[in-house]
């Protein structure tokens, strides 16, 4: 009985002679190099899907560009993170890249250790969302590879910034709960492992501004904050306390709307019916937001754009940019049933 082997690796050799070209000519079209010209490119391209060959990423970083990038995200539960890598793939579809997602963990040791990961699998640049970081460790990372960060609002010559105005998206919410005749509004923050200043960090500036806006409206007695966290968890366990205080608030405005969702159990726990006993409304406008049985109102930050505009800052680093920029999301208020004005 003749047993037939695993079956050979195609090597840019074969790829060489499959398109009649020299192993040089393909390694330049591997690593779009300078000066190939498009039928170059064509005929090189059509050798490689029709012989099925994959070139080793290590071995291509070695030489130059592997071609893909890393996305740091801190967990993969909140589905604003989904919104970020939809459209960072969207981006990356008239491209060559290719993005791997590694989870950054809750911590700052086990985010350091997805870096280095990422780092040690030669990928051309790296896009981290809410790191934990010091800004002095992520421009250690950067000055060896580019980097792009989301959710920071720090400013460094050495990786360029995508993020929301925290504030004006915050300010917007309060506002809004303020003009339906609201006074007893309480907040629901989070609480991380970053050392990064606190002025830089979203759920800092919008805890702020939910004070400020407070403050301007002469509401600063009723000023209430429960730190949490930013998971359903954090929103319940949060929504728990604030809702024990007396006299209860008539409006809970959660920092991101997965804390959101846990205020929604806590009060429907509570036998407290949202919009008409609570108001409930949070930060992202999540997909789940618009479902109909949790018509959340939100602070839409689009999140596609996030993640499109961070792919194209990336690669514009990985092709010689030293300028840093910072690109900012204007957020934008979606009202739905569950903020009404109060009984």
């Amino acid at each position: 009985m003749v047993t037939s082997g695993p079956r050979r690796r195609v090597t840019i050799a074969d790829v060489a002679s499959h398109a009649q070209v020299s192993v040089t000519a393909v390694s330049k079209v591997l690593n779009n190099a300078y000066g190939v010209s498009p039928a170059m490119k064509n005929k090189v391209k059509t050798a490689i899907e029709e012989l099925g060959y994959r070139p080793q990423a290590v071995a291509r970083g070695m030489r130059g560009r592997t071609f893909t990038l890393g996305l740091v995200l801190p967990h993969i539960r909140n589905p604003f993170f989904a919104d970020i890598l939809d459209g960072l793939t969207a981006y990356l579809e008239t491209t060559d890249y290719q993005a791997f997602m590694i989870q950054g963990g809750a911590t700052r040791k086990v985010e350091q250790r997805a870096v280095d990961a990422l780092l040690s699998r030669q990928v051309d640049g790296i896009i981290m969302v809410a790191p934990l970081a010091s800004k002095a460790r992520l421009e250690e990372v950067a000055k060896e590879k580019p980097v792009v960060v989301l959710a920071r609002h720090e400013r460094s010559p050495h990786y360029d910034s995508v993020f929301d105005d925290d504030e004006a998206g915050a300010e917007l919410v309060v506002r809004h709960l303020i003009e339906l005749g609201h006074r007893r509004i309480a907040h629901i923050t989070h609480q991380d492992d970053s050392i990064a200043r606190s002025a830089d960090l979203l759920h800092s500036i919008r805890s702020a501004a939910y004070e400020r806006v407070m403050r301007e409206h002469g509401l600063e007695d009723e000023i209430a904050i429960a730190t949490s966290f930013y998971h359903e968890q954090g929103g319940y366990d949060g929504a728990r306390e604030l809702l024990r205080r007396a006299p209860r608030p008539t409006a809970i405005f959660a920092g991101a709307d997965q804390a959101a969702l846990g205020a929604l159990a806590a009060a429907h726990e509570a036998g407290l019916s949202v919009p008409a006993d609570v108001s409930v409304a949070g930060y992202d406008n999540t997909h789940l937001a618009a479902l109909p049985n949790i018509s959340l109102t939100s602070i839409d930050q689009d999140g596609h754009e996030m993640g499109r505009a961070a792919g194209k800052l990336l690669l514009e680093r990985i092709e010689g940019r030293r300028t840093p920029v910072r690109f900012t999301v204007t957020p934008t208020l979606v009202v739905r049933a569950s903020t009404a004005a109060p009984r």
